[in-house]
């Protein structure tokens, strides 16, 4: 059978899959409280029964995969921002009252937060559990019903979640999809009431572009080069460290990753000393090591490494901070050293592809606005990296740049709080997620008003226009003017 043939076939059933999700939408109506807290109960619940068995399949997608890190960051990661959501369904599906007092005349307006319908998640490889259960909750809590495509780069976790999805869930309920890159498209190309992708920006906008026909919205959470800036203040043994650590988590292969570092001149050799110690101390071996994390495949494998030559070839100091005796990167394992990278220039991949991978690269520099003019020009990445005080020049450093979030003196911190909105912006995304912001994004919300006044409001604009109706605007229109000018005057520029 051609694989156009069985593209095909895949089409039709996942178009089959969306129409019965949709007729139980329709035919059910929104969810109550409870049904949604049920579905996402189950969610959770079809997670954490089989946490080992995900952390296991992961671990055999990767070839070397740490379970430890995978129930850390994979799972356990994701119970705080799924509970936020759960606490909260009830309050964020109230309706909300406008112009109470008016209702006293007759006159009742309301605005209703109402569920899309069916909602399309297409998932990563670097976090396949993870970044389709998220979403996946935050549209159950909204009182959708979801349809995930899992990612063929972890082809062993995406059939054990296709399992297990029945185990837990009516198809008309929650429906997993699993298959290559033209399968990938073809779900892109449905004409879902929402669609969610995580992945890369190349990708990003061929599922914009799909989603585009039927004029599907799109939540896009992206990828870019996250900065980090040391400040001249900043406690440079404990940033360095905890940068160091950063870039290691998965191998490197996270969407928060710190991608480049400045660091002021005089303190760049300090830093870089404090870097290879840390990884040193972190991994006295690697080939042999189940905690370090591989290379998802032979294709990331390859890029990661096409990076390193990259620079090196044109004139990069790159240093590999390989255990002694160790031959690294090991193709046989797809591990590739800790790598720092000094003396760049933008003619070099490294300085303008995502890494996502084991490698640091580290720029000096004088005076703080050179590493804010660089940031500033260049596309906004999905988080900034503050070490250092929060002080004027940490806050001149948010006021002129742009990023998706902040963090300051930690990996990921501005992911800790459950109700913070997480997405990009720009090139690192469009729209947002977690909290609230999940619920509002896979919402539609309804002004409903209705009027028992004896008299028209707005059928006053059908002519024939009265005399009272051309003094009423004229006289309106004098008032706005005037109040404006009015605050102009009191407010120059």
């Amino acid at each position: 059978m051609s694989s156009s043939t069985t593209t095909d076939r895949s089409a039709v059933a996942m178009r089959v899959a969306l129409d019965r999700q949709r007729d139980a939408f329709h035919q059910d109506g929104p969810p109550s409280v409870a049904v949604r807290r049920n579905r996402i109960d189950r969610l959770l619940a079809l997670v954490l029964d089989n946490a080992d068995a995900f952390a296991d399949a992961m671990a055999a997608d990767y070839g070397t995969r740490p379970k430890a890190g995978s129930m850390f960051t994979e799972i356990l990661g994701m119970i705080s921002v799924i509970e936020h959501t759960r606490s909260h369904v009830r309050q964020w599906m109230r309706t909300t009252k406008l112009m109470r007092a008016a209702r006293l005349f007759g006159l009742r307006a309301e605005v209703q937060p109402c569920p899309l319908g069916v909602v399309g998640i297409i998932g990563p490889w670097n976090f396949p559990v993870n970044l389709v259960v998220l979403p996946a909750a935050a549209a159950f809590a909204a009182g959708n019903r979801a349809m995930i495509k899992m990612s063929e780069i972890t082809p062993r976790t995406a059939d054990l979640m296709k399992t297990l999805a029945p185990r837990y869930f009516d198809a008309a309920e929650l429906d997993v999809v699993t298959g290559g890159p033209d399968v990938a498209a073809a779900f892109a190309g449905l004409p879902f009431d929402h669609l969610f992708f995580t992945g890369s920006p190349s990708v990003g906008a061929l599922v914009q572009r799909a989603a585009a026909d039927n004029l599907v919205p799109v939540t896009l959470e992206l990828g870019g080069k996250n900065p980090v800036v040391v400040s001249r203040d900043a406690d440079l043994s404990r940033s360095a460290t905890r940068i160091a650590q950063a870039r290691m988590i998965n191998g490197g292969q996270v969407c928060v990753c710190p991608d480049y570092v400045f660091v002021p001149d005089d303190r760049v050799d300090a830093f870089v000393g404090i870097v290879r110690d840390t990884w040193r101390s972190m991994f006295p071996s690697i080939v042999a090591n189940d905690d370090y994390c591989s290379s998802v495949n032979d294709a990331n494998f390859d890029r990661v490494v096409a990076l390193i030559d990259d620079a090196r070839a044109k004139g990069a100091t790159v240093e590999s901070v390989a255990p002694v005796g160790e031959s690294l990167p090991d193709r046989a394992t797809r591990k590739i050293a800790p790598t720092i990278v000094r003396d760049v220039d933008d003619g070099m991949a490294v300085m303008t592809d995502e890494v996502f991978g084991p490698a640091l690269v580290v720029r000096p520099y004088s005076d703080l606005d050179e590493a804010i003019d660089y940031v500033s020009q260049r596309p906004a990445p999905l988080v900034a990296y503050w070490f250092g005080p929060d002080n004027g020049d940490f806050r001149r450093f948010i006021r002129n740049t742009r990023s998706g979030g902040v963090a300051r003196n930690d990996f990921a911190a501005q992911m800790i709080p459950s109700a913070a909105p997480f997405g990009g912006v720009g090139r690192s995304g469009m729209g947002a997620y977690h909290g609230k912001a999940g619920f509002d994004a896979f919402s539609h919300y309804r002004t409903v008003v209705g009027t028992d006044l004896p008299f028209t409001i707005t059928g006053r604009a059908a002519p024939p226009f009265t005399r009272s109706i051309r003094v009423t605007t004229t006289l309106g229109l004098r008032m706005a003017r005037n109040r404006t000018r009015r605050r102009l005057r009191l407010r120059p520029r």
